[in-house]
This record gives structure tokens, sequence and C-alpha cells, in this order.
């Protein structure tokens, strides 16, 4: 049984808006993934059928579809501001950040591509703990607990 989580300390992470998480780059093909339940969420807020935003993927566990691109970025991009902000998924929600299992333990891990790293104040255990509560509150729903 995995237990507790385990985070980067001294990492300073401000939000710049740039939405380079929400685009392709030069070396880099961005992959926003979504559970079964964002694909529900999106059809309902947006009123556009599944099909319209999202392409069906196998793979990775427990994502089942993908939000397509329009020019390489992601579909709700306009200019730099996404347009289902507030609905966004968790992928979304968690970049520049990525929670992988390690051993009987989770770990946060993040990418130092965004440019939003290295900036703002450093983040404590409040910030990665509100993230862990979305994870956990998306498995409690997967798992029917």
């Amino acid at each position: 049984m995995v237990r507790g989580f385990k985070y980067p300390v001294d990492v300073r992470f401000k939000c710049v808006r740039c939405a380079l998480c929400c685009r392709d780059t030069a070396s880099k093909v961005r992959r926003i993934l979504l559970l079964p339940e964002e694909v529900g969420r999106l059809s309902r807020i947006t009123g556009l059928k599944p099909e319209e935003f999202a392409e069906p993927v196998d793979g990775p566990y427990p994502y089942t579809h993908e939000l397509k691109k329009v020019d390489g970025g992601c579909i709700f991009l306009r200019g730099n501001e996404c347009t289902i902000y507030p609905f966004r998924p968790l992928v979304c929600r968690f970049y520049p950040f990525t929670l992988r299992v390690r051993g009987d333990e989770y770990v946060f891990e993040y990418t130092d591509e965004c440019p939003g790293i290295g900036r703002g104040q450093v983040l404590g255990r409040r910030f990665y703990e509100e993230l862990f509560k979305m994870f956990q509150k998306w498995k409690r729903l997967r798992e029917g607990w």
C-alpha cells in the first residue's frame, strides 16, 4: 500500500502565464491527457461532443483521452488564455509537477522546462498537500470509496 508523499524542497514556482504547457514546442510534443470523468465534465460545460475536443488513447492508465490541438496548441487555448481554466484537467492543474509512485510512497517531481520554475516563493508542504488532495479526490472517485 502506498502511503504519504515526498516533495522537492527549495523549489520556487510562479506561473508566468506563458502557456508553454498548453502547446507543442520545437523539442516537445505536448500530450494533454484526460481522465474519463474529465471528458464528461468538459462535454457538459462546453456543450461539445467528446469527439469534437478529444481523441481516445490507449494509456497510460488511467487516462483515456487526449485533448485535440489547433496549430500545435490545446483546442481550448486562445492566445495564452485557457478558456476552460476553472474546469481544466488534473494534468493541467499539476503542471509543471507530476506525481509518481516510488516504492511505498508518492513522489512529486517537476520539469524545469517551465519558465515559472525558479520564480516566486519557495513552495512548502502546503502547496504539495493541495495537489495531493486533488489526486486523492480523483482516486476516491475512481475506486468508489
